[in-house]
């Protein structure tokens, strides 16, 4: 029997050893540089690492599983069951199956672990749903593993997991907070013996779930964002779940644990100087904010990574919540809802905001304090300006996607921002962009002599 991994991070790698140790043929590919795990054939691509396979199973992360089914359909044997075990939305899955079933013959399961893989290695217990559940079923159960088969639904499984994860991610959530608030008042030792108590593994489950809420804070706030939608569809008011999302987010942020891979300070540096203009021909003129939100003083100029924000009209308490978890280096990119009746920020937000390293603003909504933040040399691009301040009520999004200026932008993708205006790239072509737009640069240079050499040349010119 052989297996093939796609991704070997920490689950993944558990997986791939466990299968190896029953005396399964195991294939496993990641674009990461990470170790291969003992007893693995590590493949070039995922397509070689799915061909001759029994059984695929996708732990790529859930924004990655679509395109990774989409590249390794046509691949498949008619007898492979491909098993999506990403924590995802029941959509996501049900589309997943679909391009499974129109671009191979192989046979869909959405599987879901309820359990620590950590902990319990590949006997961790799953519940799966899909034509393939009774198949995950007799191939795990002889690993260990005991699995619950829920049916033929795509989905069926997911949802049982986002359910349990409410609860699970939650309590992480709370842990943190509490533990954090009891170190703040000097009796951390105190509230963590309280919670310890209350615990079946006691100081153990503590501290899972407490160094849990960190390592694996982005994936863990985009799996409650989705459990979320979950509560969403069931009618059900979904503040709490977005809550435990976004402590989940901040988390990350305050261990410095957000994604940095493809936006390195190097690279953030060589876009200095690069005009927004060259960006926008280097990615035809896609990711080029509305010209209604432009520069608030001569000059201004600024490149960073995105720090998003979603607030309601007129309210600046989440720009108050992001600015707590601001990095050097970011740019924070506001989703005001377009609203110019209210200045989401002045002088002292922007003095707060350079304090911690931020580079910029860039706000769909309205500012106030032009001639101080001129002064500072603190560059904001806004729709309006207005003397009128905001509401501090909320609600808000910290960290999330955010539409601005008809651009959708993500949480670190690049920003660059000049008295032209501002242009956003995704953090994954960042690299190729600067290449591009400077080969734009260089040939405008070019044109430019040219049309100098020329005018030199004319009778009448300069001699």
């Amino acid at each position: 029997m052989k297996v093939g991994i796609l991704g070997l991070g920490e689950a993944g790698a558990l997986y791939a050893t466990g299968f190896a140790e029953h005396d399964w043929e195991v294939s496993g590919f990641d674009p990461g540089d990470v170790p291969t795990p003992s007893g693995v054939a590590r493949a070039a691509t995922a397509v070689e690492a799915v061909q001759g396979c029994d059984l695929v199973l996708s732990l790529t992360g859930a924004k990655a599983a679509p395109a990774v089914a989409q590249d390794v359909a046509p691949h498949l044997e008619a007898t492979t069951v491909y098993a999506d075990m990403n924590a995802g939305a029941p959509e996501l899955k049900r589309q997943i199956a679909d391009v499974i079933s129109k671009g191979s013959r192989a046979v869909f399961a959405d599987v879901s672990v309820i359990g620590s893989v950590p902990k319990y290695r590949h006997r961790t217990a799953l519940v799966a749903s899909g034509q393939g559940a009774s198949v995950i079923a007799d191939y795990f159960g002889t690993l260990g593993a005991p699995v619950e088969d829920l049916g033929d639904e795509p989905g069926a499984a997911s949802a049982r997991k986002l359910l349990r994860s409410l609860f699970m991610k939650g309590l992480g959530a709370v842990i943190v907070e509490a533990v954090d608030a009891g170190r703040a008042a000097g009796d951390e030792p105190w509230v963590r013996e309280q919670i310890a108590k209350e615990l079946v593994d006691g100081e153990s489950a503590l501290e899972r779930l407490y160094h849990g809420t960190f390592k694996h804070a982005d994936r863990r706030g985009r799996e409650v964002a989705a459990a979320a939608e979950l509560v969403a569809e069931l009618g059900l008011d979904t503040g709490l779940a977005r809550e435990i999302s976004r402590l989940h987010f901040l988390a990350g942020r305050a261990e410095g644990l957000r994604d940095t891979t493809w936006l390195s300070p190097e690279l953030l540096a060589s876009y200095a100087g690069l005009p927004t203009a060259n960006i926008g021909d280097a990615t035809e003129r896609l990711g080029l904010l509305h010209s209604g939100i432009s520069a608030l003083w001569p000059g201004a100029r600024a490149v960073g990574r995105a720090l998003t924000v979603w607030t309601r009209a007129g309210d600046n308490q989440a720009l108050h919540q992001a600015i707590k978890v601001a990095e050097p280096g970011d740019i924070m990119v506001v989703n005001g809802e377009g609203d110019v009746s209210r200045a989401l920020i002045g002088e002292l937000i922007a003095e707060r905001a350079r304090a911690r390293g931020v580079v910029g603003m860039v706000l769909d909504g309205a500012a106030r304090d032009v001639e101080v933040l001129a002064e500072m040399g603190f560059p904001v691009w806004a729709r309006a300006v207005t003397p009128a301040g905001p509401y501090k009520f909320g609600p808000g999004r910290v960290g999330v996607p955010v539409a601005v200026g008809g651009v959708v932008c993500r949480p670190g993708d690049l920003v660059a921002a000049d008295g032209d205006g501002v242009a956003v790239v995704p953090a994954d072509r960042a690299a190729s962009v600067l290449v591009a737009a400077r080969e734009v640069e260089a040939e405008e240079a070019r044109r430019r002599a040219d049309i100098r050499a020329m005018a030199v040349g004319t009778p009448g010119g300069a001699s």
